[in-house]
């Protein structure tokens, strides 16, 4: 059976969002099994002992990312 990974919330950048439950989908820096950290938006419980799936960006692909969004037209809000 595999471990767990081990984490540590580095900082926290934003809550995105906040469902009725109080699961959030935040943007954080995470350190993952005692790497350097990356940035990461996922799901957590109040407690942040539970997560969901999530997505893990290193810097560069957080700055692709940010460049993209900022080239959209604001047509899709």
């Amino acid at each position: 059976m595999d471990a767990a990974p081990k984490y540590e919330i580095t900082k926290s950048i934003a809550v995105l969002s906040t469902e009725k439950s109080g699961w959030t989908k935040e943007l954080n820096l995470i350190a993952w099994n005692g790497k350097a950290p990356k940035y990461d938006i996922r799901s957590w419980s109040p407690d942040h002992q539970k997560m969901g799936k999530g997505v893990t960006l290193s810097e560069g692909e957080l700055s692709a990312l940010k460049a993209a969004l900022a080239g959209e037209d604001d047509s899709w809000d």
